[in-house]
């Protein structure tokens, strides 16, 4: 299943990007309105530029599958920006996926970023200088985010074959190292 594939192979990634975060600080509940601007404007500049190149390589057969209109995120987190009095931009980095199996791992990277996203949403609001925050991006999908991320995982182990696998990791791997380099 590419889904354990991946969770196996970005691994250190993930942990990299807890780190840069201090995720640690969010459960011991000394994560700051500082740390959240730069969690959220991080994401922010992942998200607007690779977004719609995403989506944009997906064929109309995940389009319908994935539910692509349901898991769209920038107008989100614009909202969570303008919160937080942080600008908008104009993507000015370069990041191309060169395939739809590419475009499935960055994809990856994005829907496990919401699963996480979610816990994260939970624990700040009980964490004193929060109670003003709407979390309009970490908390997207609401009570649906166990169901959207299992959704996800099932459609990308029943339709990629594992002729692909590295391209779906080279794909995971390319915005992983975006996220860590724009902070």
């Amino acid at each position: 299943m590419v889904s354990e594939y991946l969770k196996q192979n970005t691994a250190e990634y993930h942990d990299a990007a807890e780190k840069l975060f201090n995720s640690e600080k969010i459960f011991n509940k000394t994560f700051t309105l500082e740390d959240y601007r730069k969690i959220i404007h991080t994401n922010y500049l992942m998200l607007l530029h690779s977004e719609n190149k995403i989506f944009s390589s997906l064929s109309d057969k995940f389009n319908e599958k994935l539910q692509l209109n349901e898991r769209k995120k920038l107008p989100l987190i614009e909202k969570d920006l303008s919160g937080l009095a942080l600008d908008n931009q104009k993507p000015s980095l370069h990041l191309e996926f060169e395939n739809e199996h590419e475009a499935l791992g960055a994809m990856y990277v994005i829907e496990g970023s919401t699963l996480g996203g979610n816990v994260i949403a939970k624990q700040l609001s009980k964490t004193e200088g929060f109670d003003q925050v709407t979390f309009n991006f970490f908390g997207c999908y609401q009570e649906n985010t166990g169901s959207m991320w299992k959704n996800f995982k099932e459609i990308l182990d029943s339709e990629v074959k594992e002729e692909n696998y590295n391209e779906v990791l080279s794909g995971a791997k390319k915005l992983y190292t975006f996220l860590l380099s724009v902070n």
